[in-house]
């Protein structure tokens, strides 16, 4: 049983940690009010953006090219947020077509871009990814150690940390408690003196950040180069992890969780005895599929915040 998990668990944090990250940004997109459908398009870019910045640097800046590369992706995703920003609270644009329109420029700006620079469908492959490591320290506690802190990604601890961080902020800081007002009342919000189109614009750029440093992190850690397949369905994982997790950071982390352990099936599936009959193209669809039954069926009651959506006209209700 231990060997199992000291197999398992290491590639559900693995999987898990672009969704945690991603998630966190539709967090905070969604608790202003503003829907981000977009979330495949932020992380697409942030792939995109830390391949190309490592296969730039990475003579330059060496060990640390990784590092680099997904705080440039949360800058860049940041940036490329804005669009959606301006369209759906300054030109109060449907936000869900503002968000799917986010989806297809990312991904024809990204394959565009790589056709044009490296003459081929993809990249080539980065040669500074990030690398499994032990934890100091950590990885000596007996039992608990090797399972958990043996052979895994620094940044899937990260993801994590911040997942605890994005809840303080949200529920334990002033900041926290306008950017929730303006998603639930934002007349009222405005009212009390608060600026609902600056609180909205903050939250979807936290999105974009955290959108792209999922993806450049699911890009330097699972695929390693981009092409138009890299992101095919996590960034709508992520929405859903959202959803699921009922729009709290640390249930959204719960249920990204939940979606890496599915989407690692079928890598562990050959050290599981219960698994190893059931057909690899099976394992391959279960997170798309556990995706749809928890949304469909699993989840309860989950209210989003009342404004969600909708976009807000100074004296308006």
């Amino acid at each position: 049983m231990i060997e199992i998990l000291q197999s398992m668990v290491p590639t559900v944090l693995f999987f898990s940690a672009p969704l945690i990250l991603t998630a966190l940004g539709g967090v905070f997109s969604e608790r202003s009010g503003v829907i981000n459908i977009g979330l495949e398009g932020l992380m697409v870019i942030g792939a995109f953006v830390g391949i190309v910045f490592n296969l730039t640097f990475a003579d330059v800046f060496g060990n640390v090219t990784p590092w680099i590369s997904i705080i440039v992706a949360t800058v860049v995703g940041a940036l490329f947020s804005l669009i959606h920003a301006v369209a759906s609270i300054s030109f109060r644009a449907d936000q869900t077509v503002s968000g799917v329109a986010i989806n297809m420029l990312a991904l024809g700006v990204g394959v565009y871009l790589t056709k044009v620079w490296y003459d081929k469908g993809q990249t080539d492959m980065v040669s500074e990814p990030f690398f499994s490591t032990n934890i100091p320290v950590m990885s000596k506690i007996p039992v608990i150690g090797p399972i958990f802190f043996e052979g895994v990604y620094i940044t899937s601890y990260i993801a994590i940390i911040l997942a605890f961080v994005a809840w303080y902020v949200l529920y334990k800081t002033a900041f926290g408690l306008r950017l929730r007002a303006v998603g639930e009342h934002p007349m009222a919000a405005d009212t009390n003196g608060i600026n609902v189109s600056k609180m909205r614009y903050i939250a979807v750029i936290l999105s974009g950040a955290l959108g792209g440093l999922g993806g450049s992190i699911f890009a330097l850690t699972v695929v390693s180069n981009f092409s138009q397949s890299t992101i095919v369905g996590q960034g709508f994982m992520a929405l859903a992890a959202v959803i699921f997790g009922k729009w709290h950071p640390l249930g959204a982390m719960g249920a990204a969780l939940f979606f890496g352990f599915a989407q690692s099936l079928s890598i562990v599936s050959s050290g599981i005895p219960i698994l190893q009959d059931i057909p690899n193209v099976i394992l391959l669809i279960a997170p798309y599929l556990l995706t749809i039954l928890a949304l469909a069926g699993f989840i309860g009651r989950a209210d989003a915040p009342k404004a969600n959506g909708v976009p807000y006209i100074k004296g308006s209700r």
